[in-house]
């Protein structure tokens, strides 16, 4: 059977993320040492006691964040798509002692996690990554509780990338290839049923690694914007 194009995308960033988190690729090229382009944590506003899904969790670095913002009253789940991340990601739980962080194998287009069960969903530099973007809204809506956020950090395209970029695998891995255009996002998400959704272009900032892998354009092509929605209460 022939493999689709979705499908050889989540390989190759399976394949990818796997590599950097069994230190057999460098991270350079995937943003920074915690793999993000942002800060989800400056519009989560994280309270004492809530519970908060984290989207492509990596590591644990954003989990681990959120964790302490929560408290011992809170709970925070990271749900990552590479085994490798995942035991990377408890490995580094297990050394700091948190108790109420824990990370879950799976694809955020399909969530392991129970329908309206979380506060928040964030995720940092992951969604330009996954090929079914609706899908990942509309799973967001699904666990969060009526009423619950969206806190994004992401890379969005606001031109057309350079010719060379848009089918190099490393700016696909990079989080440039696959970025979304800001109108197509907005679209997305409120057909997934949210309300007040804003997408914010982060305008001191340029794509992290735009230098590093993918030629002159990139820069100008895809940048960092934090996205906020809310579930209808």
């Amino acid at each position: 059977m022939q493999t689709s194009k979705a499908e050889q995308v989540r390989g190759m960033v399976r394949e990818a993320y796997g590599a950097i988190a069994t230190g057999q690729q460098r991270a350079d090229c995937a943003g920074s040492v915690s793999l993000g382009c942002g800060n989800p944590h400056a519009i989560a506003s994280l309270r004492a006691g809530e519970r908060v899904l984290d989207l492509g969790s990596g590591g644990g670095f954003d989990a681990f964040l959120a964790a302490r913002q929560v408290g011992p009253d809170g709970r925070v789940i990271g749900v990552d798509m590479t085994p490798a991340m995942i035991a990377l990601a408890r490995a580094n739980g297990a050394r700091i002692g948190l108790e109420n962080v824990e990370f879950r194998l799976g694809d955020v287009e399909r969530l392991p996690v129970d329908d309206e069960s979380v506060d928040v969903v964030m995720s940092n530099c992951v969604i330009n990554l996954v090929p079914d973007k609706p899908a990942v809204f509309r799973e967001a809506h699904r666990v969060l509780v009526p009423g619950g956020r969206l806190a994004i950090a992401d890379m969005v395209a606001v031109g057309p990338p350079p010719a060379d970029i848009a089918h190099d695998p490393a700016a696909y891995t990079g989080c440039i290839a696959g970025a979304a255009a800001v109108a197509d996002l907005e679209r997305m998400i409120a057909e997934a049923g949210f309300h007040d959704v804003r997408v914010t272009i982060q305008v001191n900032s340029a794509a992290p690694d735009a230098g590093c892998c993918h030629g002159a354009g990139a820069e100008q092509a895809v940048v960092p914007a934090l996205i906020e929605a809310a579930r209808p209460a």
